[in-house]
């Protein structure tokens, strides 16, 4: 009997250890969360306490303002300045090596080429715009000791917009008429601003151009439409051809305005020039060439001749208003080292011009190789 009453209580009491232990670990894991949650809160908060970082630049470093300079709208042949402003954003000295440009049209001045940390500088540009209306962008590039970006474009834009309107815009001048039919050139003001005339030149190819084409006019009168009347030298006209009228004006948008002319000659030679392939010395070779009037007038070619006496007529026939020649060209003995002859044929017409027909020819590879020495 006291057996079993010490077994039941050591029984009651195992049970009643237990479960104090039960709840103590219970009471353990309850408590853990909170505290790291805690130390979490700590962490972060120290975190936003602590300043961030400061990013070390280390080097020179050339920072612009801005890498584009956008002008706008201007006048053709206008000149205009802008600046591109920068700083050494760096630790270290900045040298700017060289500065390049893609058109000769932006020449730039720059105050020295080295900069210490934290100074700035201008580059100063100077654009001209071309004489042509349209959108137009040029670039430059700047070039430096900075490693992270050695070199740096810089973009010019600008939309050129014509200010001076002018009419006809191109001019056809014809030999057989008064003053080579040359019509009156009207220059209107797009802006409604005054200008005046303070230059008429011609230009083309030949000398003899520039006094073919000229005009009066009154430099002091100003106004927002101008006439000028081109007087056309006839006989410097057949020499000229093709070329440009050069206007210059006072408007403060349009420094001048360019008008193509071409005059119309009297003849045409086709083809107006002759090239032959692989050719062999002595051995003569046949062309066709043709004599036109443009103007559909009657003429007749007094004579022929050939500069190196290399070309010979083996036929001419006149075939309403033109001329047909069949020409014999006989290539002059070759030298090692000469692989091509030239030649000049010369077609005189009567009571009129001289035509000439400019003649090469180029040797067969082969046989400047075999050539005797």
């Amino acid at each position: 009997m006291k057996r079993d009453l010490l077994t039941l209580v050591i029984f009651i009491f195992g049970v009643v250890l237990l479960g104090q232990m039960g709840c103590q670990e219970q009471a353990l894991a309850t408590e853990e969360p909170e505290a790291e949650l805690k130390v979490s809160n700590e962490v972060a908060e120290k975190a936003k306490a602590e300043p961030a970082a400061e990013v070390v630049v280390v080097g020179p470093r050339l920072m612009f303002e801005s890498v584009t300079y956008d002008f706008g709208q201007v006048g053709p042949g206008t000149k205009n300045v802008c600046e591109f402003k920068f700083e050494n954003a760096g630790d270290d000295l900045l040298k700017i090596t060289n500065v390049t440009k893609s058109c000769g049209c932006t020449p730039f001045t720059l105050e020295k080429k080295e900069y210490e940390p934290g100074e700035s500088g201008t580059l100063k540009v100077s654009y001209k715009a071309s004489s042509r209306p349209g959108s137009s962008k040029k670039h430059l590039y700047v070039h430096s000791n900075d490693k992270t970006k050695p070199k740096v474009a810089l973009a010019i834009k600008a939309a050129i917009v014509q200010k001076v309107e002018f009419e006809p815009k191109q001019l056809k001048l014809l030999l057989n008429k008064e003053n080579a039919a040359c019509p009156a050139i009207t220059l209107t003001s797009v802006d409604g601003k005054p200008f005046s005339v303070k230059g008429f030149r011609a230009t083309g190819r030949f000398k003899s151009t520039v006094d073919a084409i000229r005009a009066d006019y009154n430099s002091s009168a100003k106004a927002t439409k101008v006439v000028i009347q081109p007087k056309v030298d006839m006989e410097l006209a057949k020499k000229s051809h093709n070329g440009n009228i050069v206007i210059s004006l006072t408007h403060p948008q349009c420094a001048s305005v360019t008008i193509p002319f071409r005059v119309l000659p009297r003849f045409k030679v086709d083809p107006p020039s002759i090239v032959l392939h692989k050719v062999e010395s002595q051995k003569p070779v046949t062309k066709e060439v043709w004599i036109l009037n443009n103007y559909d007038e009657d003429f007749e070619v007094e004579s022929v001749s050939s500069k190196e006496d290399t070309i010979k007529v083996l036929s001419q026939e006149k075939i309403d208003n033109r001329y047909k020649f069949e020409l014999e060209i006989t290539p002059p003995a070759a030298g090692e080292q000469k692989r091509l002859f030239s030649d000049t044929f010369f077609v005189n017409i009567k009571d009129g011009e001289r035509l000439k027909i400019n003649c090469r020819g180029f040797y067969n590879r082969q046989q400047r190789k075999s050539a005797p020495q």
